[in-house]
C-alpha cells in the first residue's frame, strides 16, 4: 500500500519542484551561453557548463537555489546576500541580470527587490565629456546588463563617443518582461531624457544587442503610437545580432516534448516547463506588440501570429549577423547562425513581404566565424559601426525621388 505524505513533506516536495525549475531554468540559459561561444558543440555533441565569468554567474544561482532546499522566494532571498549592498560590481550585477532574465516577470510579479527597475544610465567613464548634442543608447540583450558592453576592455559606446563626439547613455532593465512591458516604458524614459537634455538635441541614435533590438523597435512603435516627441530626433539604429523574427532556441523550447531527444539545443528545456520568463517567450518569433500576447497562452503550440511592425520611416536602420560558420553556407551558418540567432533572423528576412524588414543590402552585414556575444567586442564589428555612422552623418540629402526613405519598410523588397 502506498502512504498518503504528510503536509510537511508534501510541502517540502513541492518546494523542491521550485527549486529544479529553478534550476533548470538555470541550466537553459547556461546552455544558450555555452552553445554560442566559440568552439560551440554540434548537433550530435553534448554541451558543457559555461566557461569563464558567465560559467561563474550560473554556478552562483544554481549552487544557492539547490543549497537554500526551500520554495522559490526563499531561493531568491538568499541571492540578496550574495549581491551585497553598496556599489554595484560586474558579478553582482551579472548575477541579478541572469536571474531577471529567467524570471523577471515573476520577480516583479511577486515584488522581489531583486527585479531590475528600467533606468537610462550615463557613461561610466571618469573622464567623459560633458553631454552634447549627438546621443548614443545603448540597449542590451537577455540575461546582461548596461556593464557588460564593455567586454575585451572594449566598449562601443565610450568607442563612439571618443571618435564620434556622441554620449553614451546606457539602457538597464528587466529582460524577462514581456517585451513591449520594456517597449512602452523605454519609450517613456527616453520622451523624459530628451525633455532633460541640457543641450538642443541634434539627433539620437541607438546601438542595441540582441534582445535589445526588439525592444527598441517596441519603444519606437509605442512612441509613435503615443505621440511623444523623441520620435522624431531618431536618426539611426543599428541592430546587432537582433533576432528580428526569433531565436530558433525558444522556438525549440516551444515544442519541447517532441524534439527534446534530438538535439543537445534543446535539452536544457526539459527541465524548464512553463517556468520560463515572458522575455524569453516572446522571443519565439520576436513578438513586439501587446496584442501579440494579451489574452493567449504563451506556451500554447501556435505559429507565428505577430502583426507586422516595419522599421520606422526616415530613420537610418542597420543590421549586423554574426555567424560562427567560415563561409556562407556551410554547416554551422545554415543550421547555427551565431548559436543563438540565424542570420537571415538577425537581418529581418522573411519570407512573407509584409513582415520582411527590407533593410538595404547597404546596411546590411555579416560577420564570419564569431559569435552572438563577439558582436559586442570584435574591431571589426566597431570598425563597420563607425563606419555606418559616419556614412548617415555625411549625407543629410533626402532621398531621391521615388526611393523609399532610408529604414522605411517596402513589402516585397528583398536584398
Amino acid at each position: 500500500m502506498t502512504s498518503t505524505p504528510s503536509k510537511a513533506s508534501a510541502l517540502r516536495g513541492f518546494s523542491q519542484l521550485a527549486v529544479d525549475a529553478t534550476t533548470g531554468v538555470t541550466d537553459l540559459v547556461e546552455a544558450m551561453h555555452r552553445n554560442i561561444a566559440p568552439g560551440a558543440p554540434g548537433p550530435k555533441t553534448k554541451p558543457g557548463r559555461a566557461r569563464g565569468i558567465s560559467g561563474f554567474v550560473y554556478r552562483c544561482i544554481r549552487g544557492v537555489t539547490r543549497l537554500v532546499g526551500g520554495g522559490l522566494d526563499a531561493g531568491l532571498a538568499q541571492l540578496g546576500p550574495l549581491l551585497g549592498e553598496g556599489s554595484a560590481s560586474p558579478g553582482r550585477e551579472a548575477v541579478q541580470a541572469a536571474l531577471n532574465g529567467v524570471l523577471g516577470d515573476y520577480l516583479v510579479a511577486s515584488g522581489n527587490p531583486l527585479a531590475i527597475p528600467m533606468r537610462l544610465k550615463p557613461s561610466r567613464s571618469s573622464d567623459s565629456a560633458a553631454p552634447a548634442g549627438k546621443l548614443l543608447v545603448l540597449a542590451h540583450g537577455l540575461c546582461m546588463n548596461d556593464l557588460q558592453w564593455n567586454r575585451g576592455g572594449h566598449d562601443h559606446g565610450a568607442a563612439l563617443a571618443r571618435d564620434l563626439a556622441y554620449t553614451p547613455v546606457y539602457l538597464h532593465y528587466n529582460s524577462g518582461l514581456h517585451i513591449s512591458i520594456n517597449g512602452h516604458e523605454f519609450s517613456n524614459q527616453l520622451e523624459h531624457l530628451m525633455r532633460q537634455w541640457p543641450v538642443p538635441l541634434e539627433e539620437l541614435t541607438i546601438l542595441c544587442h540582441s534582445m535589445g533590438g526588439l525592444v527598441t523597435r517596441s519603444a519606437v512603435h509605442s512612441g509613435e503610437a503615443a505621440g511623444h516627441e523623441w520620435p522624431r530626433h531618431l536618426k539611426n539604429i543599428v541592430f546587432l545580432g537582433t533576432p528580428h523574427h526569433g531565436a530558433s532556441l525558444e522556438r525549440g523550447g516551444n515544442w519541447v516534448d517532441a524534439i527534446l531527444p534530438i538535439s543537445p539545443y534543446t535539452a536544457p528545456l526539459a527541465r524548464l516547463g512553463k517556468i520560463r520568463s515572458a522575455g524569453i517567450t516572446d522571443l519565439r518569433y520576436g513578438s513586439l506588440l501587446d496584442e501579440d500576447w494579451e489574452g493567449n497562452d504563451r506556451f500554447e503550440r501556435t505559429g507565428d501570429q505577430r502583426r507586422p511592425v516595419p522599421l520606422p520611416a526616415d530613420v537610418a536602420c542597420f543590421a549586423m549577423a554574426a555567424t560562427t560558420g567560415e563561409k556562407s553556407g556551410d554547416l554551422k551558418d545554415h543550421l547555427a547562425g551565431d548559436g543563438l540567432v540565424h542570420v537571415d533572423s538577425a537581418l529581418g528576412r522573411h519570407p512573407h513581404p509584409a513582415m520582411d524588414l527590407a533593410i538595404p543590402e547597404d546596411r546590411q552585414w555579416t560577420v564570419y566565424g564569431i559569435s552572438h556575444f563577439d558582436l559586442l567586442s570584435r574591431p571589426e564589428v566597431y570598425v563597420k559601426i563607425r563606419e555606418w555612422l559616419t556614412a548617415t552623418a555625411r549625407s543629410s540629402a533626402p532621398s531621391p525621388a521615388g526611393s523609399p526613405a532610408p529604414g522605411r519598410s517596402t513589402a516585397g523588397r528583398r536584398p
